[in-house]
């Protein structure tokens, strides 16, 4: 564990939410991600556990669908609302760069979470809690070309989000073979479908990559209808209890795990020190990942998911 984090936990452990009561903190966070999401309900609850130890007032906000129009619109309601700090995550920088901008210029602290690595600073953003997604994809590309793989394909279910464009893009270079990319819808059934229909039209495609819980849980069926679980190379980027019990199966190679409750977590505890004592870490890009979750430490992320940390 770095450091500075060291000292702010320690921060944390004194109490330091009795070290400025007079102050209320009011913290606003905009994702593109909605809270009831296997992923980012995860980010929500590290949110939600920061805000309580720190004593300090947080909002979650997400449009109900991946929608840049609607996002953009929930951070003009925040800069409106004038909260001593921002938190945003950024998908699409050309539909969000103009309204995170105006928070800035309004003189609201905004950190950026998940996606956004590569724009934050041009932002004005203060600092990014995430992982860099072009090099998370090609670890990934570089582990499934160590299993044999030399064809795959990348499925994409948010069409549209820059961070996982950059994951296959990644995941081809790390491959350095044929990858082809798949969109999908993020429903259950259509993803299914539309994955079974693409492996019995390509039976040599020797990978699978997915780019989060809502592709890899129909992957999974989809593999197993077309009789291809267990000879297809399959794996995921972000965990959920289905991708963790797949792995503890065997049934999945390996997830990409980007620990998004630090995602949530953090910005709370940097936003509040910052308002209230003026402290930041001198990094100004904090990497919560990529980690890589196996079939062989699998059991010991899911006592962890039980406390809704992973």
């Amino acid at each position: 564990m770095a450091r500075w984090l060291r000292a702010l936990l320690g921060l944390l452990a004194l109490g330091v939410s009795g070290l400025g009561l007079g102050q209320q903190v009011r913290i606003i966070v905009v994702t593109h991600g909605q809270a009831a999401d296997p992923f980012w309900s995860v980010v929500k609850n590290g949110v939600d556990q920061a805000a309580k130890e720190l004593g300090v007032r947080v909002e979650y906000r997400a449009p109900q669908t991946f929608d840049m129009v609607r996002m953009a619109q929930l951070i003009d309601a925040a800069v409106a609302a004038k909260p001593d700090g921002l938190v945003v995550s950024i998908p699409d920088a050309n539909a969000l760069g103009r309204s995170i901008q105006a928070a800035v210029r309004a003189g609201i602290p905004v950190i950026s979470i998940n996606s956004g690595a590569d724009v934050f600073k041009r932002l004005g953003v203060l600092m990014h809690v995430g992982q860099e997604e072009y090099i998370a994809g090609k670890g990934a590309g570089e582990r499934m070309k160590a299993l044999g793989v030399k064809s795959a394909v990348c499925v994409n279910h948010e069409v549209g989000n820059v961070g996982l464009d950059q994951r296959c893009k990644g995941f081809a270079d790390g491959l350095g073979g044929k990858v082809e990319i798949l969109a999908v819808k993020a429903d259950f059934t259509e993803a299914r479908n539309a994955i079974a229909n693409f492996l019995q039209r390509n039976p040599q495609v020797e990978g699978l990559l997915t780019l989060g819980p809502v592709g890899a849980e129909p992957a999974l069926q989809a593999l197993q209808q077309t009789g291809r679980l267990g000879k297809v190379r399959f794996a995921t980027f972000d965990l959920s209890a289905a991708v963790l019990e797949a792995l503890a199966n065997k049934q999945m190679d390996f997830a990409v795990d980007q620990q998004q409750y630090l995602q949530g977590y953090l910005p709370i505890v940097f936003l509040t020190l910052y308002k209230r004592y003026g402290l930041l870490p001198a990094n100004d890009l904090i990497l919560t990942g990529p980690g890589f979750v196996t079939p062989e430490n699998a059991r010991q992320v899911i006592d962890l998911t039980k406390k809704g940390i992973r």
